[in-house]
């Protein structure tokens, strides 16, 4: 199947290649899909959208008449894609069905971590030469729970 990927950033590619065993024939764009750059559909079976894309009735329809027949998301919301008008046009629309919980919760950490200990004032301080602790300093979250 011939894919056009949207939105498409260099980890975008590196994954894809190599999540894609030859089996389909990737393509990607940097452009966000939209009404002014739906032609770039042309001659693809599919499109690979990311959640700034804007897959509104209009996009649909015109993706249609360019022989597309599925829409896959690279995220797990579907907010951005009118899923009346591809259901009216006969495309299937497809997502992630939900995001890592083991990623989730160590990113929730990471955050929560950055915020007791300030890394973003200290990391601001030390680029302007400012090597003082005050207004720095977090508490020990040993014995807390989480």
């Amino acid at each position: 199947m011939n894919v056009a990927i949207f939105s498409a950033k260099k980890y975008d590619r590196e994954f894809l290649n190599a999540a894609n065993p030859k089996l389909h024939k990737l393509r990607f764009f940097e452009p966000h899909l939209n009404e002014e750059t739906v032609s770039l559909a042309t001659g693809f079976e599919a499109v690979c959208v990311f959640v700034n894309d804007q897959v509104n009735a209009s996009v649909i329809a015109k993706l249609r008449s360019l022989g597309v027949r599925l829409i896959a998301l690279r995220c797990a919301g579907y907010n951005n894609i009118d899923l009346a008008a591809a259901n009216r046009h006969d495309i299937t629309v497809v997502r992630v069905p939900a995001y890592s919980p083991y990623a989730v919760a160590e990113h929730a950490i990471a955050l929560m971590l950055a915020l007791n200990r300030k890394v973003h004032r200290a990391y601001n301080r030390v680029r302007e030469g400012n090597f003082a602790l005050d207004g720095l300093v977090g508490f020990d979250m040993h014995g807390k729970t989480v």
